[in-house]
């Protein structure tokens, strides 16, 4: 029932508007056939007065050759192509109204304006012939003679008075152009109160068939809608009253027998259900929760004990080196024995230390550590360093050079038991991956940041300590890997298969921490150079300039990052 009045209504309205698409498409034409006769009649007028203008420019110019003002001669060749081109134009534009226009009425009209253009182009054509023959006047004693016969020229070539055609002509446009214009203004109006009676037709039958659908569909589709909100509320014992035998009955009926089957079955398995979803949320939750302890457990373990591993193996590898070295061979003076007790115990504060840092990574990570800053001498720092790391290198049979000369002007800002710890690591990779009776140096000096940054020219902000050795070197493929956490080279693997990857790693963070950064290289001719650069204590930077001096001689200039630490 609503299917087929909905029919005849859509098909209804397709008729309307398609009798509205050619009613606008035929109106359309009428008003630019209209208009576009008008912009003709216009132009063909605007012809006629360019015209005269063209050629009262032409006899201007004829007078001042005969007063033998010597006028520019391509101003009338310009004056004769515009009048020729002009009366062309004219007659194309005839044309163009004859195809817009050609009924009897208006035939007589393009007739007239045919005749008159012929008869204009053959008095121009004689009027341009006789300018050609135009000379200056020289001591003529008849001025008026001279006068009369231009104007006889202009205005009457072969007899024909092509002035009076002209203003004429021009009248005659300008009457047409009020025609046109009259004509396109009735057409437009006509158009307007067309348009506007479509527009109230289709208005009014639209309102008409939307008033009878919002009658006929009102009471149904609320009642339609009550009953889906109370579905979707989940109130099953709603039921749709409407009653009759149209489409929307059907659908009303369809859907109490819906609500009535879904009641009956939520009864028996809702009760099912809830205990279902609690027991495998119950059952859920503690096999996550036990999954996660077991997890973070299990984590915190592993790297417990590897950072234990790796920690405690540098230390007591220095303190056995030091017992060592001091008992080897025959007795000494009682100053190296308090010497080397006093490595020892340096080392073994450091170890403790080390002990209290790996207990707190077991809680959380090195991240997590705090640091005391205060101003320290890298120079100092490194010449400390070196000296437990001198058994290290002694026990494998490498030569580790001599602290470099005190400056003064390496300062920086940071933890000097951090900073002693991130240089001893520097130092045990160094010699543990050396050839025996090979050789490791430290530099350090001036430079600013590496990597992207200021160009040439910048001052420097901060101090390189460069750690290189002659030993095993870094495959180039694997050093974006090399200060991830437990990853060892095949070199290093191979050459020492006791490391656990976890020196680098930590020694990174410990960097950054200060505000600095390291890298790893290969360097020139063979070997490794690990280059650890922190910004200068900012007090300093002003007071040191002079102190620091110019980089070591060889050395490229310190805003730029050498590949290699400077010469020995």
């Amino acid at each position: 029932m609503f299917r087929r009045r909905l029919t005849v209504a859509l098909i209804s309205f397709a008729s309307v508007l398609l009798l509205t698409a050619v009613l606008a498409v035929a109106t359309l034409a009428v008003t630019e056939r209209q208009v576009v006769r008008g912009r003709v009649a216009g132009d063909i007028a605007t012809g006629y007065v360019q015209l005269s203008a063209q050629k009262q420019r032409l006899r201007t110019w004829v007078a001042q050759l005969q007063q033998g003002l010597q006028p520019d001669p391509g101003v009338r060749t310009e004056l004769q192509a515009a009048l020729a081109g002009t009366v062309q134009r004219l007659k194309g534009l005839v044309g163009q109204a004859r195809a817009l226009d050609d009924s009897e009425a208006a035939g007589a009209e393009h007739q007239r304006r045919s005749e008159t253009l012929q008869q204009l182009q053959t008095g121009l054509v004689a009027l341009l012939q006789a300018v050609d023959q135009v000379r200056p006047l020289g001591d003529d004693p008849h001025p008026a003679q001279a006068w009369q016969a231009l104007a006889q020229m202009f205005d009457m070539p072969q007899g024909l008075d092509i002035r009076m055609l002209i203003a004429e002509n021009i009248a005659i446009e300008a009457a047409s152009v009020q025609r046109e214009r009259a004509a396109a203004d009735a057409t437009l109006a006509g158009v307007r109160w067309l348009w506007l009676a479509a527009a109230l037709l289709l208005a009014s039958a639209a309102l008409a068939v939307a008033w009878h659908f919002d009658r006929a569909l009102r009471d149904p589709l609320q009642q339609l809608n009550e009953g889906a909100q109370a579905l979707q509320a989940g109130r099953l014992g709603h039921r749709i009253a409407y009653r009759g035998e149209d489409e929307f009955g059907a659908v009303a009926r369809s859907v109490n027998a819906l609500a009535a089957e879904l009641e009956q079955h939520r009864e028996r398995e809702s009760a099912d259900r809830q205990r279902l979803e609690d027991l495998v949320a119950v059952r859920t939750r503690e096999l996550a929760d036990a999954l996660a302890s077991l997890r973070q457990a299990d984590g915190q373990r592993r790297r417990l004990f590897a950072d234990i591993s790796h920690e405690l193996r540098t230390p007591t590898t220095v303190i056995r080196g030091e017992a060592e070295i001091t008992l080897r061979g025959t007795d000494k003076p009682p100053a190296e024995y308090r010497e080397a007790l006093r490595r020892i115990a340096e080392t073994a504060r450091q170890l403790g230390t080390v002990i209290d840092d790996l207990l707190a990574m077991a809680r959380s990570d090195i991240d997590a550590l705090s640091l005391t800053r205060e101003t320290v001498d890298l120079d100092e720092l490194a010449a400390q360093a070196l000296e437990p790391a001198a058994a290290l290198a002694s026990r494998r049979g490498v030569q580790l050079e001599l602290p470099p000369p005190r400056s003064g002007a390496h300062l920086v800002a940071g933890d000097p038991q951090r900073l002693r710890q991130l240089l001893l690591v520097l130092l045990d990779n160094a010699t543990r991956y050396s050839h025996a009776g090979g050789r490791v140096e430290l530099r350090l000096w001036r430079a600013a940041a590496p990597g992207p940054g200021p160009g040439p020219g910048h001052a420097a902000d901060g101090v390189c300590l460069a750690v290189r050795d002659h030993g095993i070197g870094i495959d180039p493929v694997e050093l974006p890997q090399v200060f991830e956490r437990h990853f060892r080279g095949a070199r290093a693997r191979r050459h020492s298969p006791d490391g656990s990857g976890l020196g680098l790693s930590i020694a990174r963070v410990l960097a950054q921490a200060h505000g600095g950064r390291l890298q790893l290289e290969p360097a020139i001719g063979g070997g490794t150079q690990a280059t650890l650069w922190l910004p200068l204590q900012p007090a300093t930077d002003e007071l040191l300039a002079e102190a620091a001096g110019p980089p070591p001689q060889g050395l490229p200039s310190p805003v730029h990052r050498p590949s290699t630490p400077p010469p020995a």
